[in-house]
């Protein structure tokens, strides 16, 4: 008999423990499902409230504009720049070797109608070269090819313009010539000048000289360094 109740005693022990264990897990769910609607709840708001605060945001149109990153730029010039300072003979070593430009390089479909009247680098906004025809850049510095075969002139315009850019000039003239010296009169420099323009980094843009500053026997070119100010 003490052994039978015991035993219910025992029965309805466990009855009750699990009944209690049973009580605190769909507390703890609760909880959480309490805590997991505020979540929710308090996200709902907050993309509501962004949406709000951006309703009357219009996208931006799209420019044309160059956009210099001085960070990129000092990068490249430095990966450029040697370990030391290097002497003349080495400098026109340099030069030479990292010269690319090509004479056959097509250029027709880079300039405006006309070849002699302007050209900008890709990302340079037509403003840039408005203000270049309306010589807001003061000519700084001037190079004369005359006299000068391609291969020298090619030559001459690459090392003249990697320094000009790297000693912070901004706009220069280079003399091309009108051409009447060389064989059948034809103005074979200026096509290979504009050839060689357009495939230099340092060169963001160019014009037609006017009658002042030489006429269609020179350019007026606009350095990088241009876009610093």
């Amino acid at each position: 008999m003490t052994d039978g109740i015991s035993m219910a005693m025992k029965d309805f022990g466990d009855l009750k423990s699990f009944r209690d264990r049973l009580k605190e897990e769909e507390r703890l769910r609760a909880i959480e499902k309490a805590e997991r609607e505020k979540r929710e709840r308090i996200e709902r708001e907050n993309a509501a409230t962004f949406r709000g605060a951006v309703k009357d945001v219009v996208q931006m149109p799209e420019s044309d504009r160059y956009v210099w990153r001085p960070v990129q730029e000092a990068e490249r010039l430095a990966a450029r720049a040697p370990a030391r300072p290097r002497t003349a003979a080495e400098e026109t070593a340099a030069v030479l070797r990292e010269s690319m430009l090509s004479d056959g390089f097509d250029v027709d479909g880079l300039l405006a109608e006309e070849p002699s009247l302007s050209w900008s680098a890709p990302g340079v906004g037509p403003d840039v070269v408005k203000r270049l025809r309306k010589r807001y850049w003061p000519v700084e510095d001037e190079l004369d090819l005359h006299g000068l075969t391609r291969d020298l002139a090619r030559r001459q315009v690459d090392a003249y313009l990697r320094k000009s850019s790297k000693r912070g000039v901004r706009c220069v003239r280079i003399i091309h010539g009108v051409g009447y010296g060389s064989a059948g009169g034809e103005p074979v420099l200026r096509g290979m000048l504009h050839s060689w323009l357009v495939q230099m980094a340092e060169v963001i843009a160019f014009v037609a000289a006017g009658r002042t500053d030489g006429g269609h026997g020179a350019l007026i070119v606009l350095l990088r360094p241009a876009l610093e100010d």
